[in-house]
């Protein structure tokens, strides 16, 4: 006769949501209106060097040429244990895995005076890595001093109330 076995419990889930690197420039420069998942065209080498965290987003964007999105300007770093004397262009453009109807979208939109395509984050999603990608408003001088002067006041009106209370 067979022992009936007992339910195991489900393996707790790896992060599926990790984040690898983040622009924070694009909220300060940009008024941030759509935002968009898209998976990242990469080769072997690059996707090792992600891994170890060896990429940087903060002067990249996005352009889109003959219907199809490419992410300019990104770096990432020659994966540190690569092996022979490959030359690798750490800041060549990569492809962009949207659908049809989000390319269309971001094409209407960047077409105004002002809107750009600007990348958020970069992160692995259940394995793949992923970048957000959203279509940012640039921003006046006058509209940084205000966003800088709005969040030292919520500052120091959340340590008046946390001094209020402690006594």
């Amino acid at each position: 006769m067979k022992k009936k076995t007992e339910k195991s419990e489900p393996k707790p889930v790896k992060n599926a949501f990790e984040v690898i690197s983040e622009n924070r420039k694009a909220h300060y420069n940009y008024f941030i209106r759509d935002k968009f998942e898209a998976g990242v065209s990469l080769q072997g080498h690059e996707v090792k060097s992600i891994r170890e965290r060896r990429v940087n987003i903060k002067d990249s964007y996005v352009r889109i040429v003959r219907d199809e999105a490419f992410l300019i300007n990104c770096h990432i770093s020659p994966y540190s244990r690569i092996q022979g004397h490959q030359e690798i262009d750490p800041v060549r453009s990569r492809k962009l895995l949207l659908k049809r109807a989000e390319i269309n979208k971001l094409m209407g939109q960047t077409t105004r005076k002002g809107f750009t395509i600007v990348p958020l984050r970069l992160y692995f999603k259940k394995g793949f890595v992923k970048v957000e990608v959203a279509i940012g408003e640039g921003k006046k001088q006058y509209d940084k001093r205000a966003d800088i002067k709005q969040r030292i006041q919520t500052r120091e009106t959340q340590a008046a109330v946390k001094r209020a209370t402690r006594q």
